[in-house]
């Protein structure tokens, strides 16, 4: 990947290496258009999740938890929850950014997703000056944010013509399964993903969802205690 000195070569070097990965966040943008009408939020509800909240696992999981009509403080706790390894992310690529004014810094953090980190984290890592490279972050970050408001807002009309009687909640546990099974390549990552599975059974019968809520504390302490291993 060049290293340009220039900020707008590096925002277009960011926005052409987020491009390959828009082909696989179009979909999931589309689905969960379509579960948020589902799940009863309006199309401006729903649109409006995915331009604050921007962070697609925790909008999926916030349109099933408000079609259980789930008390607000869980759907909260939850959201936050699944968004935790974005600190991890934060800590990341701080060392990077250090230099930065608050307000590119701030911006930054609202575009700071898993496909953006991905290849930012690299392009940080590689040799060059540092002068410029928040620009390639800027370009890769804003390629994804603008793919997934158009997806969602493209899913959003389509549910609006999907009969409720069709009945696409089936569509979200199978994102979820395409987006682990990929990922269990090692001992401790097949240990989690089964225990959390159990559990996810096992509290099922929770009130208010509450039962994802206990899988997801039940599957850190695993992924904790397989690490030791």
């Amino acid at each position: 990947m060049n290293t340009s000195t220039s900020p707008s070569r590096e925002f277009w070097f960011g926005v052409r290496a987020e491009l390959p990965i828009l082909l696989g966040v179009i979909p999931f943008g589309l689905i969960y258009g379509i579960l948020a009408l589902g799940a009863g939020l309006s199309p401006f509800d729903a649109q409006a999740m995915s331009t604050v909240v921007f962070a697609g696992s925790a909008q999926f999981m916030t349109a099933q938890l408000i079609s259980a009509a789930t008390p607000m403080l869980v759907v909260i706790v939850t959201g936050f929850v699944i968004n935790l390894r974005h600190a991890l992310y934060s800590a990341s690529i701080a060392p990077y950014t250090k230099h930065l004014p608050l307000s590119w810094k701030a911006a930054l953090a609202y575009l700071l997703t898993d496909e953006a980190y991905a290849v930012t984290i690299i392009h940080y890592q590689q040799e060059g000056e540092l002068t410029y490279k928040h620009w390639f972050f800027l370009g890769a970050g804003l390629a994804l944010w603008t793919c997934w408001q158009i997806s969602t807002g493209v899913g959003i009309f389509l549910g609006a013509q999907i009969p409720a009687a069709w009945g696409l909640d089936f569509a979200l546990p199978l994102t979820f399964i395409a987006l682990v099974v990929p990922g269990l390549k090692d001992r401790p990552g097949v240990i989690t993903a089964a225990i959390a599975s159990l559990a996810a059974l096992l509290f099922f019968g929770f009130p208010f969802k509450l039962g994802l809520l206990a899988s997801a504390f039940v599957a850190i302490a695993a992924g904790l205690w397989s690490e030791g291993k």
